[in-house]
Parts: structure tokens; C-alpha cells; sequence
């Protein structure tokens, strides 16, 4: 009898710099960042700072810039982290959003195969 496959996913997101810290609690306290085996990892990740664009709509509550405004352009750092369980991964992305000052956080959610 075959054993059950536990699906694998990786979760990235964006946020700013001063919101980082939150988020990855957050979603850590959910469940994202652990490595099944006999090392226990836990909370692990990989981020790096770039930038991040976009233009408000008219009816948008934007945590910065202004509904209907400019272009903005602010600096974000990107996440990448394990999540393993498509039950824990719906509880991260929860998670990620309560935790994330964006009226619409930039994440993806990427379904892994093991090889």
C-alpha cells in the first residue's frame, strides 16, 4: 500500500522593510518555514530588497500613496519560504494577510514536486 504524499508548497511574498518582521511571525507561528526530517528546522526562509510598483486606483485604500494618485515606486523585500500541508498553507496565506499592512499583499503560492 502506497503512503499518502504530503503536498509541498513554496510561499513568497512582498512587503515593506518595516513590515517584514510581523509578517514572517505570522506566518512562521502558522506553520511556514519548517523542514520535515530529523534536523527540526524551523522559521526558515530566503529574502532579498528590491522594488516595488504600483499605481492606486480611484477607489483603493493604499497604505502608501494616495487612492487614485501617482505611480509609487518603495522599497519591498521578498520572501520565500517551505510550507508543507495544503491545510497549513491556507493558514499561512490567512495569516500573511491579517499580518500585512497592504490593502492587497502580493504573495505566491507555488505547488512543489519532489523528484
Amino acid at each position: 500500500m502506497a503512503s499518502a504524499v504530503v503536498k509541498s508548497f513554496t510561499l513568497i511574498f512582498y512587503a515593506p522593510p518595516s513590515a517584514v518582521q510581523a509578517c514572517k511571525k505570522a506566518i512562521f507561528a502558522a506553520g511556514a518555514g519548517q523542514y520535515p526530517g530529523p534536523g527540526n528546522y524551523t522559521e526558515c526562509c530566503w529574502q532579498t530588497s528590491g522594488t516595488g510598483q504600483f499605481r492606486p486606483g480611484a477607489a483603493a485604500n493604499p497604505h502608501i500613496g494616495t487612492a487614485g494618485g501617482e505611480l509609487e515606486e518603495t522599497p519591498e523585500v521578498r520572501v520565500e519560504t517551505l510550507v508543507v500541508g495544503e491545510d497549513v498553507v491556507k493558514s499561512v496565506v490567512t495569516a500573511l494577510k491579517g499580518a500585512h499592512p497592504y490593502e492587497e499583499p502580493a504573495y505566491h503560492v507555488i505547488k512543489l514536486e519532489d523528484y
